[in-house]
């Protein structure tokens, strides 16, 4: 095991990474930007290094900086988190040429997914279903147009270096696709400094089903179950919940064979999530590889007891995985409702402030996964995720009865602060939600 890990993010994730470590007898250090001077991993961590401004860019994404901090605190790991440069190959690549682990997959392989079209090549080579689509990205509109009469109407255009929901562009008709295609091309330019697309068939009504998978240096993969992620907001994704209430045992079967089966094609490590649609007929049809531990990670941890993260942490150090298929069994529901410092009356507008009031949801059963306390300051520099607020129950119906009731517990408040916990109350208790299944297009209709 390592001896010392520097944590290169910020916020409930690196709270929860340092936590792993400490219960793994692991030394921390924590990286902060101005904004996160007295933040709570820099209070829990044992050591801590400032390396930057407020910005992002002079801090979180400052590659020479933190690897300095690592070099000068002698820490032998990296851990990215999710975010930043958490699916960064160069970042990688990096922390290997100063001889420091980074926890996470190889960066060749982080690469070869990073790009959507490549990744969708790499799968259909690995015998995974894929919507129609291109398996690169058109060089012209000309190329596009060309594409675009066998994939079929609509369609979707997605940045190939996309990740977050961001650069996808519904395109109804042939008439509009020389447009979207010069508007999404610019889009990605200035969202992932990579102009390219590529083309895929819009499929609607759609379920978003992910599956957990685990990958170590001695041969062994394993999936631990899906997670539901359709309740989205512009590609965001909102609450998820774990085991889906719309898959039953053959289709989990067929769904975690089909993603270990795309790992290993790809001789990933790590902790990895393939991201499939679900159409009416259940069939389901791979759409992209997130290549580091997803936001959502702790509804699995609930149902299957399982630390992802400290199993980051021993795989990593080259240990073999402490899983094996054959015993992972999914007991019991759990749900995720996103908190973030958002006002839902005013489109999801941020409302950074100083929190005068932070009062977790308590009782059995109920994780409130933060970095946040009173006075505490939500900045306007980063994201605006100030917690999660998890749940487990025997069934869904009890696990959502308890997510209403943690929720109204929860109290956030701030002179300005909003937070999404009122739209997250009507949303457990709306009677479509409550009766499972629904698509990617559920607030849209009903909310």
């Amino acid at each position: 095991m390592f001896g010392k890990v520097l944590v290169a993010n910020r916020g409930e994730i690196a709270v929860r990474v340092i936590r792993a470590c400490r219960e793994l007898g692991v030394r921390t250090v924590a990286i902060y930007s101005t904004a996160d001077e007295s933040s709570m991993a820099v209070r829990l961590a044992d050591e801590a290094v400032h390396v930057g401004g407020s910005p992002a860019k002079q801090s979180y994404l400052n590659i020479p900086n933190i690897i300095g901090a690592a070099v000068k605190t002698g820490a032998d790991a990296v851990h990215p988190g999710y975010g930043f440069l958490s699916e960064d190959p160069y970042f990688a690549e990096i922390c290997a040429d100063h001889g420091i682990t980074f926890i996470g997959p190889p960066p060749q392989v982080m690469e070869a997914l990073g790009d959507k079209a490549t990744a969708r090549r790499l799968m259909t080579d690995a015998g995974l279903p894929l919507l129609p689509g291109t398996l690169s990205a058109p060089a012209s509109v000309e190329e596009a147009v060309e594409a675009a009469a066998d994939v079929g109407f609509p369609l979707l255009l997605k940045a190939s270096a996309g990740g977050g929901g961001r650069g996808i562009t519904i395109v109804p008709s042939e008439s509009e696709l020389p447009d979207a295609v010069r508007a999404t091309r610019a889009e990605a330019q200035t969202l992932f400094n990579d102009p390219s697309v590529y083309l895929e068939r819009y499929l609607s009504p759609a379920k978003h089903i992910e599956v957990q998978v685990f990958c170590d240096d001695h041969g062994n993969a394993i999936h631990l179950g899906e997670r539901d992620c359709s309740v989205q907001r512009r590609n965001q994704k909102l609450l998820e919940e774990s085991p889906s209430p719309v898959v039953d045992e053959e289709l989990r079967f067929q769904l975690g064979e089909a993603a270990v089966r795309g790992a290993r094609a790809v001789g990933y490590r790590g902790a990895g999530t393939m991201e499939f649609l679900l159409d009416e007929d259940n069939r389901f049809w791979f759409m992209e590889m997130n290549a580091r531990i997803q936001v959502e990670h702790p509804v699995t941890e609930l149902v299957t007891s399982v630390d992802l993260v400290a199993e980051q942490l021993r795989v990593a150090a080259g240990e073999p995985l402490s899983v094996k298929q054959e015993d992972v069994v999914l007991r019991g529901h759990a749900v995720e409702c996103r908190i973030n410092a958002e006002d839902p009356e005013r489109d999801f507008a941020p409302t950074p402030g100083v929190l005068e009031v932070c009062q977790p949801p308590g009782g059995p059963w109920v994780r409130f996964d933060s970095h946040c306390t009173p006075g505490y300051t939500v900045p306007p520099h980063y994201d605006s995720m100030i917690g999660k607020v998890i749940v487990w129950a025997t069934d869904r119906s009890a696990a959502l009865n308890r997510m209403d009731r943690a929720l109204t517990e929860l109290r956030v408040e701030g002179p300005g602060v909003h937070t999404t916990a009122s739209f997250h109350r009507e949303l457990v208790r709306h009677p479509v939600f409550r009766q499972g299944g629904v698509s990617t297009d559920f607030l849209r209709n009903h909310l």
